[in-house]
């Protein structure tokens, strides 16, 4: 995709949506650090239901401190990996009340330092709390970023480097949400919705599915030759 394409790609993206923001809900920057933190193999709408009574009562590290670790596991006992990770948000609000004056640090190097916290947790956080030009490339948006040709790479880390290298001004603070809702809810993994995405013009990806309710091309093949196995 040229550099005129993809400008024209966010254009599109940003006019349909022009305040993209998380689905993840959270009242302050420490809760959204918990909350993506909490939303690793999760879905936001699982990580939602279970921190909406916890950020009532949650709102600064010390009071996930003064809670405990297994106050904390009974409100997110619903998520997948939840002792790994209440162990994980345990530590952190101890690292962040004695080293950072219960503050969240607006600073990434910082940030991966605390339990639970790798990069795209990180990138998310500068993003959605500071402003920070990062991409946090998780599932959606390492498959926008390979199948649409915006910026193909065989790692997340690649894709992020592709991002940063070809995302225009002024889409790059919004540009993560855009990748991420569009991966959600138009290029989903098995079957891309091509018959209702606004950039299918722009996109390179070849087998796309212009008609609603039919199959990917490179699965009809996939199906055609084990049922050519099964007669054999």
């Amino acid at each position: 995709m040229n550099r005129a394409a993809i400008f024209e790609f966010f254009r599109r993206l940003a006019e349909a949506n022009p305040s993209p923001e998380t689905e993840l809900e959270y009242g302050n920057v420490y809760q959204l650090l918990v909350a993506v933190t909490l939303s690793a193999q999760s879905t936001d709408v699982g990580v939602n239901k279970a921190t909406r009574l916890l950020f009532a009562q949650v709102k600064h590290p010390q009071d996930m401190l003064d809670l405990g670790e297994d106050g904390l596991k009974a409100h997110i006992k619903t998520i997948g990996l939840f002792n790994s990770k209440a162990k994980n948000v345990m530590a952190m609000a101890r690292i962040l009340v004695d080293r950072h004056g219960g503050e969240v640090p607006a600073d990434r190097d910082l940030l991966t330092e605390l339990p639970g916290v790798g990069r795209k947790t990180a990138n998310v956080v500068m993003n959605c709390a500071f402003g920070a030009e990062t991409f946090a490339v998780d599932t959606h948006i390492f498959r926008v970023g390979n199948r649409t040709g915006l910026a193909k790479g065989k790692t997340p880390l690649a894709v992020e480097k592709g991002l940063e290298k070809k995302v225009p001004q002024p889409f790059r603070v919004g540009a993560h949400h855009w990748l991420i809702l569009h991966g959600r809810y138009v290029c989903k993994a098995r079957t891309p919705e091509c018959w209702h995405c606004g950039v299918v013009d722009l996109c390179e990806y070849k087998p796309k599915v212009l008609d609603k309710g039919a199959k990917p091309a490179a699965a009809i093949k996939k199906a055609a030759a084990r049922s050519k196995e099964s007669m054999t």
